[in-house]
This record gives structure tokens, sequence and C-alpha cells, in this order.
């Protein structure tokens, strides 16, 4: 797809100027589409008093997540214990996000972009409110209170799922620290200092397909075509909203 095709597109779907977008992608299911095409015709629909956010996760700089439990399957603990020993600290200069796609990696690493500073679940941005966004990220606090996700539901941000589904809603996770005693459950990951253990909320992940097909029928999903994608598009705070008063019942 040409930049042109796909900002057009992207405001048929609602994108507008002036907003302040959380974009979770999947490039190859839209099409023949570079990152940075796909980057600039985002910033072109935003216009230059919009601001862009991506996921820049890093669960690979942890050994209590899924991914690093996957990683050392089957090695002996010797060779754990050495694997775990080169592990790098994370660093939000320079090291990669993890599974988040191409889009993300292209922001992250474009001039200008500001990355919060999370060993796990970093956000990066572009745009004139990326610093205020990205701002003080708690190392204890993945995606609640303390993190750009409450940032962006006080800046009236809308979520771009563009060619993936609910199941990759990082916004969604702050409904579950909304709700009154949320399990918590120790991390550890990689930091400069060396390992560092902390308690945060357990994330999870099995409703959300549920919780997005609910919300596909709500008034404020807006439902459209990206290239060969299904996308969606819709206001962050009423979707945090939503998911709290769901999981309140569930």
């Amino acid at each position: 797809m040409t930049r042109q095709e796909l900002s057009a597109h992207l405001r048929r779907l609602g994108v507008a100027s002036g907003q302040v977008l959380l974009v979770h992608s999947a490039l190859s299911r839209i099409g023949d589409v570079t990152p940075a095409t796909a980057a600039v015709a985002l910033r072109e629909a935003v216009g230059e008093e919009g601001t862009l956010v991506v996921p820049t996760q890093t669960a690979h700089n942890s050994d209590t997540s899924r991914e690093h439990l996957d990683r050392i399957a089957g090695m002996s603990p010797g060779e754990i214990a050495a694997f775990r020993a080169t592990m790098p600290p994370f660093d939000p200069l320079t090291t990669p996000s993890t599974g988040m796609g191409r889009l993300a990696e292209h922001i992250r690493t474009t001039e200008g972009a500001v990355r919060s500073a999370h060993p796990q679940t970093s956000f990066a941005a572009l745009g004139p409110m990326a610093a205020k966004l990205m701002d003080d990220h708690a190392r204890d606090c993945h995606l609640g209170e303390r993190s750009p996700l409450a940032r962006l539901y006080e800046a009236n941000a809308w979520i771009l799922l563009m060619g993936v589904g609910y199941t990759s809603c990082t916004a969604l996770h702050l409904a579950e620290y909304r709700l009154p005693d949320p399990p918590t459950r120790t991390y550890r990951c990689v930091v400069e200092e060396g390992w560092w253990e902390y308690r945060d909320v357990d994330l999870r992940d099995a409703h959300l397909a549920a919780l997005g097909a609910d919300l596909d029928k709500t008034d404020f999903s807006q439902k459209g075509g990206i290239g060969r994608a299904e996308c969606r598009l819709l206001p962050l705070a009423s979707a945090v909203d939503f998911a709290v008063n769901w999981l309140a019942v569930k």
C-alpha cells in the first residue's frame, strides 16, 4: 500500500488530526506496507498536534515471563543458570522490544521518540505529548495507575487495533488495576543494578477475547478495513470503563 492509500483508510476509519493514538499493529495482515510508510501515514493522520504511542514490551528481559520459560524449556539447571547470567539489563535507549511488531520497533527507533522506563512493559511515543505521557513509569507498575496507560486515559487517547484483535490491547489491563483488591504475583527482571524482584497485579489474557467481543457490540467501537486487515478504533477511556464494569461481574 502507498502512504496515500493508507492515510485514506485511516481517515475513513476515524483517525483524526490532534488525536493521541495508542497503536497495536500487525503490518503483514494489512498488505505490502513498510513500517516507515505506515509510520508516516499515521503521523500525517494525527497531524503535528497529535501523538503516536506504541507498546515496546520486553518480556525476554524477565525470568518469570512465559517467553522466558518457553526459552529455557528442556535446559538443565546449569544451562539455565548460564543463560540467565548472560541476559543483558534493560536499557530504554537500546533494548529492542519483543513481539510488538515492526511498526512499534520503527517508532521506538525514530529520532525524537520517547520511551518509558519500565523494564518489561515500556511504551514509546512520538509527538508533542510524548515526554509527558512516558514520564515516571514506575518500575513496580506494569500497566496501572503509575504507567503511561493512566496518562493516556486522562489525555482522552484513542486505541487503534490495526490487523490485531483485542488480545493485543494492553489498555484493557488498566481495568484490572481498577478492580478492588486485584490478585498480585512476584515478577523478576534484569535492570542495571542486577536482578530485581517486585510484586504487581497478576495480569491475565484469557478474558480479553470475550471482553473484546462485547466491546464490539458497543456504539463507540468503530470497525473497518485497512488494506486486507480488519481494524478497530475506540476511545481508550470508554473501553477501560467498560472493561472495569465487565470484569466486576465475571
